[in-house]
């Protein structure tokens, strides 16, 4: 374990802090928390662990909140979170094979192909529409599947799971927000076991960075339900094209170098 300065410690918090805000409205904190840990000198893998235990925090803080004003039934809800933490278990464990760059290559395409679906749908709003699949088949499905895929990679699976209750599951958009937020914090719970088992997590630090998560989140969902989809879809929206702009300028990223830029 590294020891980190200070001013280190106090500059993750606030990053933990603002990244709980922003993914407890519309995802994405991944985006500020990685590089701010990888920033202050933490190795990566250390970092993916580290990020999960954090990452867990704000997802409960939110769900929490969330629970709390009616909009998700936690004891209903509970089947669908166990496949979350298995999917994210799954993909966690089995991250080594799973090829990587490809994940990274069709990211920023698929973040992209998200925010101009919700920024041209018309209609989304914090209403429910029709069901295209009943909760059983989502929670077979979609759920393990988005959840394996925030074990094996992680940005972009709030916006996943969005995408998923909206557009299948016939969700509102406060609606979609409070459930994503159940199933990212079972995601995390099952990949950040996994870690755990790795012997890959920084306890100090996460520790501080949750409580920064836990506070920015509490903010960040009380805002979201105050406003609703009239803050939520155009945060949403700009948060996936950052996180794709953010894929596609790293100098390592596939696309780039087969593009040989």
């Amino acid at each position: 374990m590294i020891d980190l300065a200070v001013q280190s410690l106090v500059l993750l918090f606030l990053a933990a802090f603002i990244a709980g805000f922003i993914d407890s409205i519309a995802g994405g904190g991944g985006l500020i928390t990685i590089p701010a840990m990888l920033i202050a000198g933490i190795s990566p893998l250390e970092t993916l662990g580290t990020n999960k235990l954090q990452s867990m925090f704000g997802a409960g803080s939110a769900t929490i909140a969330y629970a709390r004003r009616g909009h998700v039934d936690l004891n209903s809800q509970l089947p669908m979170a166990a496949m979350a933490v298995f999917g994210g278990a799954l993909g966690a464990a089995i991250a080594t094979v799973v090829p990587g760059e490809v994940l990274r290559a069709i990211m920023p395409f698929l973040l992209v192909a998200i925010a101009l679906y919700f920024a041209l749908k018309p209609n989304l709003h914090d209403e429910d529409r029709n069901q295209r699949m009943t909760p059983f088949v989502f929670g077979l499905t979609f759920v393990p599947l988005i959840g394996f895929y925030d074990g094996v990679f992680g940005p972009g699976t709030g916006s996943f799971f969005m995408l998923a209750f909206v557009s299948l599951a016939g969700f509102g958009v406060l609606k979609a927000t409070a459930h994503t937020k159940l199933l990212n914090l079972g995601s995390n719970v099952g990949a950040f076991l996994v870690f755990l088992a790795g012997g890959v997590v920084l306890w100090k630090v996460g520790l501080l960075m949750g409580l920064g998560q836990f506070l920015g989140a509490q903010a960040g969902s009380r805002l979201a339900m105050r406003i609703g989809a009239r803050l939520i879809k155009p945060l949403l929206i700009v948060t996936c094209i950052g996180l794709a702009s953010k894929l596609l300028m790293d100098p390592t990223n596939p696309v780039r170098l087969w593009m040989g830029f």
